[in-house]
């Protein structure tokens, strides 16, 4: 049975949300409360820092700044943050940050410094 215009165009249009929407995972992500905020600026600067440096310029892992972020996807980093990397020194972080505090976290380095 052939699709009425109605419906070709309300599927075109749920395709399109779609297409804009689903890439950008900030888009769904939560923002953490301002405590929780503090928390994992902390735990950016104390324990990433540890190893991406103090100024998260480089150290035994690679830097952390918007331009060496840039051409990264939001999916790869969240991936690599979350579960580690291994056969390197990242470890997985998944115990101690949800999905949607990872995303934010992202939003925060892609654009200032902590």
């Amino acid at each position: 049975m052939p699709l009425t215009k109605g419906v070709k165009k309300t599927a075109f249009s749920l395709q399109l949300f779609f297409a804009i929407c689903l890439p950008s995972i900030n888009a769904w992500a939560t923002e953490p409360s301002p405590a929780r905020q503090t928390e994992i600026r902390n735990l950016l600067k104390n324990d990433c820092g540890a190893c991406h440096g103090l100024t998260l310029q480089g150290g035994m892992g690679p830097a952390l700044l918007p331009e060496k972020l840039a051409g990264k996807s939001d999916e790869l980093l969240v991936t690599t943050i979350l579960e580690g990397r291994k056969g390197t020194a990242m470890p997985p972080w998944k115990p101690f940050l949800q999905r949607d505090e990872v995303v934010w976290l992202l939003g925060v380095l892609r654009v200032i410094m902590p």
